[in-house]
């Protein structure tokens, strides 16, 4: 049997809007992902301290507060500095192009605005972590 893919869904920050969260969590658990949600206002040492805690393929941070640009490079270095830079950063919230390639040239291997599918999402995340796609 297959391991399942494990993925965090975090939201870094003071945002306290988390419904875009819990159902992109709720998607990648009904495509048979485990899926650790650890609620709002987290810091990045505390999003890193759970990455490493769960043992997760992948991290999910879903940021609508606009400070994107410091919470995600800070979330990126932290996993970097704890050898887990190696797991995929995926991105959801409003993040401007401008932003988004600068993101991406970080490190972040994928990011999700409004209208994005859980379809998208969940592919994307299988992608990264086995490199192949749901059938």
């Amino acid at each position: 049997m297959d391991k399942k893919i494990r993925v965090l869904v975090a939201k870094p920050g003071l945002d306290g809007h988390d419904r875009g969260a819990k159902i992109v969590a709720r998607a990648l658990r009904d495509a048979g992902m485990e899926v650790i949600y650890t609620g709002l206002r987290q810091t990045p040492e505390m999003i890193v301290e759970a990455a490493l805690e769960e043992d997760v393929d992948a991290i999910g941070l879903s940021i609508l507060s606009g400070a994107h640009m410091t919470l995600v490079p800070r979330v990126l270095e932290l996993l970097k500095l704890n050898r887990l830079g190696n797991r995929p950063v995926f991105v959801g919230g409003i993040i401007p192009d401008e932003d988004a390639v600068v993101l991406k040239e970080t490190g972040v291997a994928g990011i999700f605005g409004p209208g994005t599918t859980t379809t998208e999402i969940i592919n994307s995340v299988r992608l990264a972590v086995t490199g192949a796609k749901e059938g």
